[in-house]
């Protein structure tokens, strides 16, 4: 590793992922999922975790090249079966109310090649057997970060033109720093302050209560129905125990949940998705009465379509998101194949599951009731890139009057 000075910022990373994102407290739980490739930056989250009190650290070890070895050997049916082993584990999660450290560095074409069929099945029941986990994160009834670490294929991904892996990671790194304003002198202030700006222009949107929203861009116009009552979200969220916490490094978004029944027109992705192993490039989604009846994509569309097939919500919208184009990450002109951080340079949307939190009172309700309030119900949740310099926004009043929101690709 050539970075000047990595091992001191890779301490101050897994601080400010225990203290800012997680919030860890005295007496917490922690779950850690991480690459084996990443062991450095796991044993300083674990040892930082432990140094702000945590009672127990769980460290849940992944592999792109094992995961791949098993969709290759295993049949459908084992991968498919849900071992109840795993099962209780997820139930002590929930039960601890364990705080989840999630750290991408996932190959983008991990299991490229490979049988989508097979795949979209263990998706399908992975999702399922743990949608309690699912639903008790996206209620926010326990505390959740997601971060990133430069895998080496990753960064060849990123950085191809680059004439070694060591300068493609070196340079994946420095990206990832730099997106979570890890150079500033004090980052835990710098996300601080963040937390506030986004949540001011959450609160204002909050105040208009749009009844929808309509896109229009080259290629796009649709119409997406925001539910009554529904709220709009920044950086920083609470848990059940009224801790703040933030749930993405990097993050730039505001969001909140659309009506999963009124969505209308057609929409194309602006940057590349990574999912299930594979990256899809140019979708297209034509929705009528909030469910997609069509889907194409120039790479990666039987992915994508099997996807919106998993379950009757992966048909549907859970989740809007504004993100102006002048944001840091949109001008560092990369794309990262990485949903983490291209969600963060571009407007964008997700199929599946709406976000409890994201309707007044909606942590509280069971999930029958949210359906009903128009929130989307389903095992998946996979954001997709709608934004561009050429986006505009119109917030639609219930009188029928329209309010400028973005104006080419900027707040308006």
């Amino acid at each position: 590793m050539a970075l000047e000075n990595f091992d001191e910022y890779l301490q101050k990373y897994a601080e400010l992922i225990v203290s800012t994102g997680v919030n860890i407290q005295e007496g917490h739980s922690v779950v850690l999922t991480i690459d084996v490739e990443q062991a450095p930056l796991a044993r300083k989250i674990t040892k930082a975790a432990y140094e702000k009190g945590a009672k127990r650290v769980i460290v849940k070890w992944g592999d792109d090249k094992i995961s791949r070895l098993g969709f290759e050997h295993q049949s459908t049916e084992t991968l498919t079966d849900i071992p109840d082993y795993r099962i209780e584990e997820m139930n002590y999660i929930i039960e601890q109310g364990a705080s989840r450290i999630n750290v991408v560095s996932n190959d983008p074409d991990a299991l490229k090649g490979l049988d989508g069929e097979k795949i979209a099945a263990t998706q399908k029941a992975s999702g399922e057997a743990f949608q309690p986990l699912s639903q008790a994160t996206q209620s926010n009834k326990i505390s959740w970060v997601v971060a990133a670490a430069a895998g080496p294929e990753w960064a060849a991904k990123v950085f191809p033109d680059l004439d070694s892996a060591e300068e493609q990671t070196d340079a994946l790194w420095d990206a990832i720093f730099k997106a979570i304003h890890l150079y500033d002198d004090d980052a835990i202030r710098t996300w601080e302050d963040k937390d506030k700006t986004l949540e001011t222009k959450a609160e204002s949107l909050n105040k208009e209560q749009f009844t929808a929203l309509h896109y229009t861009a080259p290629g796009t116009d649709l119409t997406v129905g925001l539910p009554k009552n529904h709220r709009w979200e920044g950086a920083g969220s609470f848990n059940s125990r009224g801790e703040r916490f933030i749930a993405n490094m990097p993050t730039e978004e505001v969001f909140t949940a659309p009506d999963a029944n009124r969505v209308d027109g057609v929409v194309v992705s602006t940057k590349p998705l990574s999912y299930a192993g594979s990256v899809i490039e140019g979708m297209e989604f034509h929705f009528e009465n909030g469910k997609v009846t069509k889907v194409t994509a120039e790479k990666g569309e039987e992915v994508i379509q099997k996807l919106v097939q998993q379950d009757e919500g992966a048909s549907r919208l859970g989740e809007v998101a504004l993100v102006p184009d002048a944001s840091p990450i949109s001008q560092s002109g990369l794309t990262f194949f990485n949903t983490l951080f291209d969600e963060n340079a571009s407007n964008h949307l997700a199929l599946g599951s709406a976000y409890a939190f994201n309707l007044e009172g909606g942590t509280e309700m069971s999930e029958e009731e949210l359906k009903e309030a128009g929130l989307n119900r389903s095992a998946t949740h996979v954001d997709f890139m709608i934004g561009s310099d050429q986006m505009d926004i119109d917030g639609i009043k219930e009188d029928g009057s329209r309010v400028p929101v973005f104006r080419k690709g900027a707040w308006a």
